[in-house]
């Protein structure tokens, strides 16, 4: 448990961010060294007393002003102008390092360039510091309370702007007052945006006018979690609930790109439905999927109380393959709102940008997430059961692949989130990476069905839910929890050992991912040659040939060979990671040359010749197999009830 406590530092006020108890005996010491005659009582009277004065000094100096000017976001570049409360003396500024959503020290601190400091109209010398290097340091003169902080925002083209849309995250946009509670800081924003565009954020609006917003005052937590995206093709399209509207705004490319279907209109709306009835209630005045849609414009998903950032291709409205990902992105993200922004992990939950976030319960956080992002497409009619059935086919075969389960249990890749995000692709299979999601998904998977059969189907995990992230629907706040509490509350729905459940299958090595969930909802895992439609995404938006189940590999359009499977064809013929394939059978590379050899072996090859380049040495790999493409279904089982169609059969209101 910790306690924020304000005290006297040098000229100005900071906020403690340490442990409650080392906070107390480092005040009370100082007044009873100071104070030694004096009662206990009056001792501690006097720290109270100092303390809430502080409080005051602090909460009464902390407000930013913030000017946006988006005009030139089609040249990836956004231009801020910011006045800071300030006091003089040596005074902190901190630029977000730990953003809410990716788990990790993500803050943008190398796109800030011409940097300024004013102060009475005379310009501030400023240093950074040397060891946290998202913080800055200037001296405020005598007599001023105001900084003014002048800088631009860069980005990398085609990572969050393009010439016809952007998206705006206002943690790229600020800096605030270091050492200060996120929520105890108000921000008062304007932005500027291209006069032909549009724009959408959850953001409450004061006034408006051709190119220019003026947004209503916000603490910097809840503005941080309130983004915005502009636009020059632009839709906003209502999808119900009068007691707390919900919305799909799009961005697009082209003019082309934002149209959409009637049936999958339809689709959205009962996505909207489907998960207010799974949660029972929610935690949001309005809400806006902010949907971005371009080739160039990077892909994107993150999570807000009252909005989420969703990005992907340009043509995801009237691709099948690319709505069907698309399907999965809003689900997940959507669901978000109640498990990740609601209810939170305490070891997630910071008060400030710069405090580290422990990810040891993403697999609650991010599982639990993903498998709703599953069952809730399922529900709503963006998917069909099948399709539902084929992604955890996929998930199951693919995370009981992975060889890095054999040493690194599945919670250590939540733990070491800080550098899972970032590790390269090649040698995933071995080293693991954001496992928590996928496997995540099937350790919860595992768990709806075990209360389905433990109940005779009268209750799910949908009660859960309903206890956990239900409640009274109303504004965005955070409810914390631990383990503990999830067990709890999982066993005032079942009594079972739940705790022993999660500790088996996510904090020790597990040479199998958990398989309970299908096998016991009544479907078996087969392999055949017809590529599973998580396997044609692959294919189609990511121009690789998955072969994880047959060569043991997977191998880009370009020849790269980006995984391999120890003990798979590839791996003993002594392929690995890193090389380029230039031959197959002593015919030039494609996938298609590539996934034709594999299905060959099916009819009598039992041998496949490829040449290779490791660096710039050429050699050729014989590689032995016989079992043709091999791709992961799901069968029925008719011994067992069918407890996967329960759960991805729409609820009833």
């Amino acid at each position: 448990m910790e306690f924020w406590l304000f005290y006297r530092k040098g000229d100005g006020y900071c906020i403690s961010g340490l442990p409650f108890w080392y906070d107390l005996v480092k005040i009370i010491s100082k007044f009873y060294t100071r104070s030694m005659k004096l009662p206990i009582f009056a001792r501690a009277f006097i720290c109270v007393v100092c303390l809430t004065f502080s409080a005051f000094a602090v909460l009464a100096q902390n407000n930013i002003t913030l000017a946006v000017d988006a005009t030139q976001a089609a040249k990836n570049i956004v231009h801020v102008k910011e006045t800071v409360d300030a006091r003089p003396g040596t005074f902190d500024l901190f630029y977000p390092k730990w953003i809410p959503g990716e788990h990790s020290p993500t803050g943008t601190i190398n796109d800030v360039v011409n940097l300024y400091f004013v102060a009475d109209g005379k310009p501030l010398e400023w240093q950074r510091d040397p060891v946290e290097m998202f913080a800055f340091h200037v001296t405020v003169p005598d007599g001023a309370t105001k900084i003014e902080v002048d800088f631009d925002d860069v980005s990398q083209p085609g990572t969050i702007a393009t010439a016809n849309l952007a998206r705006i995250k206002w943690n790229r946009l600020l800096m605030y007052p270091r050492g200060v509670r996120s929520d105890q800081i108000m921000v008062s924003a304007s932005m500027k945006y291209p006069s032909d565009w549009k724009y959408a954020t959850a953001l409450p609006i004061k006034t408006e006018s051709a190119g220019t917003v003026n947004f209503g005052d916000e603490n910097l937590t809840s503005f941080v979690d309130s983004p915005a995206i502009i636009g020059k093709y632009f839709v906003k399209i209502p999808l119900g609930r009068d007691d707390a509207p919900v919305e799909m705004d799009i961005a697009g490319e082209t003019a082309d790109a934002v149209k959409y279907k009637p049936e999958t209109l339809e689709g959205w709306k009962n996505l909207v439905t489907q998960a207010n009835l799974a949660y029972g209630a929610h935690h949001y005045r309005s809400y806006k999927f902010l949907l971005t849609l371009s080739d160039v414009g990077g892909d994107e998903g993150l999570e807000h109380h009252e909005s989420s950032e969703d990005g992907t291709e340009g043509d995801a409205l009237s691709n099948k393959l690319h709505l069907l990902d698309l399907g999965d992105l809003l689900g997940h993200e959507y669901s978000h709102s109640w498990n990740g922004k609601y209810r939170r992990p305490a070891s997630l939950t910071t008060p400030d940008f710069e405090r580290p976030m422990h990810g040891d319960l993403l697999w609650v956080y991010e599982g639990l997430t993903e498998y709703m992002g599953r069952v809730l497409p399922a529900r709503s009619g963006l998917w069909t059961p099948e399709v539902f059935r084929e992604t955890f086919a996929n998930v199951y075969a693919t995370m009981n692949t992975q060889s890095g389960r054999n040493w690194r249990p599945l919670v250590d890749t939540a733990t070491a989130v800080q550098f899972t995000y970032s590790s390269p692709r090649a040698w995933m299979n071995e080293r693991r990476r954001v496992d928590y999601y996928d496997e995540g998904s099937l350790v919860w998977l595992d768990a709806d069905v075990l209360i389905r059969q433990k109940s005779g189907g009268k209750l799910s995990l949908d009660d859960f839910l309903h206890k956990f992230h239900g409640g009274q629907s109303g504004a965005p706040e955070v409810v914390t929890y631990t383990l503990d509490d999830v067990v709890k509350t999982l066993n005032e729905v079942l009594p079972y050992d739940w705790k022993t459940f999660f500790i088996d299958r996510v904090y020790k090595a597990n040479k199998n991912a958990p398989m309970n969930g299908i096998t016991n909802g009544g479907w078996k895992l087969i392999f055949n040659d017809t590529p599973n439609v998580a396997d044609e995404m692959d294919f189609d938006r990511e121009e690789v040939a998955n072969l994880m189940f047959s060569l043991g590999m997977i191998v880009s359009d370009k020849g790269q060979v980006s995984d391999i499977v120890p003990d798979y064809p590839a791996a003993k013929a002594g392929l690995s990671p890193g090389m380029k394939i230039k031959q197959v059978n002593g015919k030039d590379f494609t996938l298609d040359r590539i996934r034709k050899a594999v299905a060959e072996t099916k009819d009598g090859d039992t041998e496949i010749s490829i040449t290779a380049l490791n660096g710039n040495d050429s050699a050729t790999y014989k590689l032995t197999y016989t079992g043709g493409e091999k791709y992961p279904h799901l069968v029925r089982d008719d011994s067992k009830p069918d407890y996967l169609s329960g759960i991805a059969t729409p609820r009833q209101n």
